[in-house]
């Protein structure tokens, strides 16, 4: 009886494994991703998440196609898990909602400010120089956090995480802040604003590497897939491996800030 009861749960377990697999397309490279969350992904494909999957898609010798949902909740479930895709770029490591690739770039918060501003020469958020001022942030980031701790909650001017970048832009908010002077900085993503000011001759980006308190300012982004899709992820790993140098040069081409994986310096 044991027997039978062990040979039920292998073929179970070998039938939930192939409907795993059976979801993933193997004629076309299917990438999740937000239409309108510039600089990243656009469904006019001018993101550079989006140059990214092109290169992948030529790796694998494979059409990239696309399924479109708004970031924020529901995102993976109607996505990824409802097997509309197979790979969503640009995923934070360490979400427990997917399955994480090796990462392929780490970038890192900055401060954003006027290269002739008052701010101008700030390199960490407990600089005493921020009080008084007025600081854009989006509401829980990483930086929000170490800024309220720091006591500057009465100098954070905040923007909503989670937006359908469709109808609203809070970043473009927070740059005719900083060129309008109603915000003196603002502390935000690199490969979301970096692209955005990288010829900019009035604004500047300065990386967030000498914070010693909070949550930490860098990030290694990953590509998600589903769990138990292993083969899938080893195969996605060897080509972040063999062009690893060809991924950093597009996003260094799009105006993305890179760090080494330890947040400790600034690649070239």
């Amino acid at each position: 009886m044991r027997g039978l009861v062990l040979t039920a749960m292998l073929l179970g377990a070998g039938a939930a494994q192939a409907q795993v697999a059976d979801l993933r397309s193997t004629t076309q490279f299917r990438v999740c991703a937000d239409p309108a969350n510039l600089p990243m992904s656009s469904d006019d494909g001018s993101g550079f998440e989006n140059l990214l999957a092109q290169q992948f898609g030529e790796w694998l010798d494979l059409p990239v196609s696309y399924s479109w949902f708004p970031s924020g909740m529901g995102f993976i479930t109607k996505t990824l898990r409802a097997g509309t895709c197979d790979v969503v770029m640009g995923y934070a490591q360490g979400d427990e909602l997917v399955q994480n690739t090796n990462h392929y770039y780490t970038s890192v918060y900055g401060l954003v400010t006027r290269r002739d501003g008052p701010l101008a020469g700030v390199d960490h958020l407990a600089d005493p120089a921020l009080r008084g001022h007025p600081v854009g942030v989006v509401a829980g980031t990483p930086p929000a956090t170490v800024m309220a701790r720091a006591g500057l909650a009465k100098d954070m001017r905040g923007a909503d995480l989670f937006v359908d970048r469709r109808v609203k832009d809070p970043l473009g908010g927070f740059l005719a802040g900083l060129r309008d002077g109603s915000l003196d900085a603002a502390v935000l993503w690199g490969p979301l604003i970096g692209p955005r000011i990288k010829d900019d001759p009035d604004l500047q980006f300065t990386p967030l590497l000498k914070e010693t308190s909070g949550p930490r300012m860098f990030y290694r982004i990953t590509m998600g897939v589903r769990p138990g899709e292993q083969e899938w992820k080893r195969q996605l790993n060897s080509l972040i491996r063999r062009h690893q140098d060809e991924i950093h040069a597009t996003l260094r081409q799009a105006g993305v800030p890179l760090v080494d994986d330890y947040g400790k310096e600034m690649l070239p």
